[in-house]
């Protein structure tokens, strides 16, 4: 088939720094939709290789790349029924190969997701466990007896509903799934289990991979005791993690993950990166009341992970100035020394524009706003189009979790729908075929190539910030000082050097009045905003929906 060809940015690989993350761009690609290359109506690794040149020109540092090893695919992937090679769907190793080489070629790392916390029931692996209690795995998954009366071992629940406990009448015994019940859960304390997820790292270390993202990176470790959590009272319930809908929300989570085993893990994981100068590894915190502190323990000393994210950003709580600044306080009190990876989207929550109704202005801002803010950036392909969450009819659904809970909860489909790239070729230029979820039109109106050719495209707005952002070393490593916040507004000075750079955002529909801190301060007219300069007093009118840099020294 052919493919849209944008612009190739022009670059030359340099030595890898083994700083390069901090303050990095990260693109996160979910490959089942981003380009089908061979017509089945889903997306593999060689569509991601004719699709690398559009990464390039957003000027991003890395690409992470959801799972696509071998897998049932009951969940899309994030089952795993074999670490060390590529499901036939998406490819092969060879063509992982390629991509890998292809990436580097343009200065792309490429980052993957690993799934440790669970594998596959299809796992072979798994398949030795339930034959008996004695076998050479017996104990490689979660295993406990029923309770007297039959009922499973405790009250822990999975985030996809029900109990997290699945009775195997083959063991005679209860098996934990935090997740699907075709997703068992790994035991953590077997050194066994450790050792050998460790070995899959170092394969594809050795493959040549940049690092990774860890899944559900809070979930490895479980409370041997078995321990019931404890009721959560109604107040401090939140839908940060599951769905309002789901009764995962009724308990606080001390025993079923967050474990404090967790931290000696990382530690082991981190020393087989550090063997891999320039590999980095970036943590998804699934706590919806301790995700900050969390975050911050596996980031912190230099021992463990690099990165980590929790859901602060990805909830549906919006972010008005004031909680921006709230969050930005916990994160720097709770771990001076750790660092942040930030997202508004992902494969799992209903796209940002949608969630949180943002006008075309308003999502610039908070773009402007993301990139700015302390720590590593991870957009979500479809995001630098400024696409809106897809409507997807119950009967077209794939995904298991909305199935659960449709319609009060329609589960992840919305934002896995496929990457509009062409608005005048068959489902926007994704695919020859039937794609495996259906196409929004109104995302095809905003496809790549259309908005490719408009200077004023969110399209070369991004690419336009981005540029921006590596231009100056205060935004992507710099401390980090809050000026003022209000729930429309926000403003902080993040510091590199003798460099300070103010940072302002108008989060209103209003134009507002903007001071700058003491200084003799120059306003940066290469960002892609527009700013008046400050009068006399220092004082300016900032527009509706606008942001205003401005650098000083000392």
């Amino acid at each position: 088939m052919a493919f849209l060809d944008p612009w190739v940015a022009d670059k030359t690989q340099t030595a890898s720094d083994p700083d390069w993350w901090r303050g990095a761009v990260i693109y996160q690609i979910y490959p089942r939709s981003y380009q089908d290359s061979n017509g089945d109506g889903i997306g593999d690794l060689s569509g991601i290789i004719h699709r690398l040149p559009h990464v390039a020109s957003l000027g991003v540092d890395a690409i992470w790349i959801s799972p696509f090893f071998t897998s049932p695919m009951l969940d899309f992937g994030y089952d795993v029924s074999n670490y060390r090679d590529v499901d036939p769907m998406f490819g092969s190793l060879g063509d992982f190969d390629a991509l890998l080489s292809r990436a580097h070629e343009l200065d792309i790392k490429v980052m993957i997701d690993l799934v440790l916390s669970h594998t596959s029931d299809q796992h072979p692996w798994f398949q030795e466990s339930r034959s008996s209690r004695d076998n050479p795995k017996a104990d490689w998954f979660v295993w406990a007896d029923a309770k007297p009366d039959g009922s499973p071992p405790n009250n822990w629940l999975s985030i996809f509903g029900g109990s997290a406990w699945e009775w195997d009448g083959q063991r005679m015994q209860y098996f934990l799934h935090n997740f699907l019940t075709q997703q068992p859960d790994l035991n953590f304390h077997n050194p066994d289990v450790r050792a050998e997820l460790l070995e899959v790292t170092r394969f594809w270390l050795d493959r040549g991979v940049d690092g990774f993202r860890l899944d559900t990176v809070n979930f490895y470790f479980h409370d041997d005791e078995l321990r019931d959590n404890p009721a959560l009272p109604a107040k401090e319930r939140s839908d940060k993690i599951a769905p309002s809908v789901n009764p995962y929300n009724f308990q606080d989570h001390l025993y079923d993950k967050s474990r404090p085993e967790n931290l000696d893990f990382l530690k082991a994981f981190r020393a087989i990166l550090d063997e891999y100068p320039a590999a980095t590894s970036v943590g998804e915190v699934g706590d919806a009341q301790r995700g900050a502190e969390i975050q911050a323990s596996y980031t912190s000393d230099g021992d463990k992970i690099h990165m980590a994210y929790d859901f602060d950003l990805l909830s549906n709580a919006y972010p008005t100035g004031t909680r921006v600044a709230e969050i930005m306080d916990k994160v720097a009190t709770v771990g001076p020394d750790g660092w942040g990876c930030w997202a508004y989207s992902n494969h799992d929550v209903v796209r940002h524009t949608s969630r949180w109704n943002l006008s075309g202005e308003a999502h610039r801002a908070y773009a402007a706003l993301l990139l700015s803010l302390r720590g590593t950036a991870c957009l979500y392909q479809g995001e630098e189009l400024g696409l809106t969450e897809a409507y997807v009819p119950f009967e077209e659904l794939q995904d298991p979790y909305g199935k659960r809970f449709w319609p009060k909860f329609k589960g992840r489909d919305g934002c896995r729908t496929p990457f509009p790239w062409s608005s005048d070729r068959i489902h926007g230029g994704f695919s020859d075929g039937q794609p495996w979820l259906p196409v929004a039109m109104e995302h095809v109106q905003n496809a790549a190539d259309t908005q490719d050719a408009s200077d004023t495209s969110m399209l070369n707005f991004y690419r336009d910030l981005i540029a921006f952002r590596k231009g100056y070393m205060a935004l992507m490593k710099g401390e980090f000082d809050l000026v003022e916040a209000r729930d429309d507004f926000i403003s902080f000075e993040r510091r590199h050097g003798n460099v300070r750079m103010f940072c302002a955002f108008n989060l209103s529909d209003d134009a507002c009045g903007v001071t700058l801190p003491d200084g003799a301060w120059s306003i940066e007219h290469d960002a892609p905003f527009t700013a008046a300069e400050p009068g006399a007093d220092g004082d300016t009118k900032l527009p509706p929906w606008q942001a205003l840099f401005a650098t000083a020294q000392g």
